[in-house]
């Protein structure tokens, strides 16, 4: 079974001489691969599924189905956080750009898009409250201040952790996406 929320498009690798390889504008598409940090955690989880389905089993043949029901829905709960684990990130298509965290999904459409570049700041590190110095994919606004805005992607988020290369083809990317297709 094809995960395409997994890998990146191969073209984006492929052609590092053109920023826009695609005919298809309108798909929304991850300029990068997930990081492993992030595959890591999401095959943990997917890990600890196994056991809990294998538990929900167990339980149904020798116990009530009812007690089985609710380790089985415990085992989606975290199969479906593995994988909104994994579809995390920065997507862009020529309709804007949309930050998909864990809870929320927020989209900027173009028109909206004032500038996207890269800032070093002070940044969290693999989204705990530590901060260390790094580089930032911001995204400033027309409709907001820049301030309230949390940057797209860091160099030290779970994709990009010991990876400044893919950081630099990535937000390379996604400001071509914003030249483009908008303002900035």
């Amino acid at each position: 079974m094809p995960l395409p929320f997994l890998t990146a498009d191969r073209a984006f690798e492929a052609a590092d001489d053109v920023a826009l390889p695609f005919d298809d504008r309108d798909r929304w598409r991850r300029p990068y691969r997930p990081g492993p940090w992030r595959v890591g955690a999401a095959a943990l989880l997917l890990l600890l599924a196994s056991y809990v389905l294998f538990a929900a089993v167990i339980i149904a043949l020798t116990g009530t189905p009812s007690s089985a029901g609710v380790v089985f829905g415990i085992a989606l709960v975290v199969i479906s956080a593995s994988l909104r684990l994994l579809r995390m990130g920065v997507w862009v298509s020529a309709q804007g750009v949309r930050h998909v965290a864990f809870f929320a999904t927020r989209t900027a459409p173009w028109e909206r898009v004032v500038a996207v570049r890269t800032t070093q700041q002070p940044v969290r590190w693999l989204g705990l409250p530590r901060t260390v110095q790094g580089q930032a994919l911001v995204l400033v606004r027309s409709d907001r201040p820049a301030e309230d805005l949390a940057p797209l992607m860091t160099t030290h988020n779970a994709d990009f952790l010991g990876r400044p290369d893919a950081f630099d083809r990535a937000a390379d990317t996604v400001e071509a996406w914003g030249s483009e297709n908008g303002r900035g």
